[in-house]
């Protein structure tokens, strides 16, 4: 399959050429398929949130390229324009985006940009609200005047108005409760499932990310370190340390239990499966 979104030798330097220059990426070849999911970590510095700001023109690289099917996204400012329409980015605490003096003037802001129809925009602006679980009796109020959690879920609603066919988000439940936090996972991966788009999601919670992303992508000083299936990730529990990332628990408990002679199953990353696998176990005796 070709990919949707690629980057080919993608290298970012802040302030080249002055003592305070700074290598945030380095040679990056990365792609992803239209309808994956995919959790990229790394801890703070790693330059995963200076990679994705690449990938609709934010950034420019200081050498490789970022293609969206095949076309280069820095080819000339109509071809970025045109990029960011289908490229959406949410960043992090995306609510202090907010301005307009209503939720829905504020959803529906890309899609104007994008010159479409006021018909349009208003299917657009209740579809969107209704895939972040914001409630229609709030679209004509003050987005000031919602609470953090439904700030947060207009903000990624503005994005998801404009249909990108990639969904990047930096860190989208930071700073939020539990409840808020599982509500905003929750509609990211019914909108996915409903739409069929590719999401690129950054997170530090392991925990989170196990449950949803099909594939892991690990940065690490600039550099990939890791790239491919959550169970394949999480079987590098010693790496992920070294770099100061953890496991998600229930992983890092299996990898204990194993060295202790255990024969439990390799690639656990979630509680539904350490339940299946301990079933297993205590049912039939043997490896789990």
């Amino acid at each position: 399959m070709s990919p949707l979104i690629e980057t080919k030798k993608l290298t970012h330097i802040y302030s080249e050429g002055t003592p305070f220059e700074h290598v945030a990426v380095r040679d990056v070849d990365f792609s992803a398929a239209r309808g994956e999911f995919i959790g990229i970590i790394g801890h703070t510095g790693s330059g995963k949130s200076t990679f994705v700001q690449h990938l609709n023109g934010i950034l420019k690289p200081t050498s490789g390229s970022v293609l969206l099917e095949g076309e280069d996204v820095n080819g000339s400012a109509a071809v970025t324009r045109r990029v960011r329409g289908r490229v959406g980015l949410v960043f992090q605490y995306p609510e202090y985006q907010l301005f307009e003096e209503t939720v829905r003037a504020d959803i529906a802001y890309g899609p104007k940009n994008m010159k479409l129809g006021k018909e349009e925009i208003e299917q657009r602006v209740l579809e969107a609200a209704d895939f972040v679980g914001l409630e229609a009796s709030l679209l004509d109020h003050s987005p000031f005047d919602l609470s953090g959690g439904q700030k947060r879920r207009a903000a990624i609603a503005g994005v998801i108005a404009m249909r990108p066919d990639v969904l990047v988000l930096d860190e989208p439940t930071a700073g939020l409760d539990p409840r808020g936090r599982e509500e905003i996972i929750r509609n990211i991966c019914r909108y996915h499932d409903a739409v069929g788009g590719t999401v690129l999601y950054i997170t530090h919670s392991m925990e989170d990310i196990a449950r949803f992303a099909t594939r892991l992508v690990v940065f690490n000083r600039g550099q990939i370190a890791l790239d491919g299936a959550p169970e394949e990730v999480f079987r590098h529990v010693e790496e992920l340390e070294r770099i100061g990332l953890t496991v998600p628990s229930v992983t890092k408990v299996f990898s204990i239990l194993r060295s202790r002679g255990l024969e439990v199953a390799e690639g656990i990353y979630t509680v539904d499966a350490a339940v299946e696998a301990l079933l297993r176990l205590k049912g039939g005796g043997g490896n789990a």
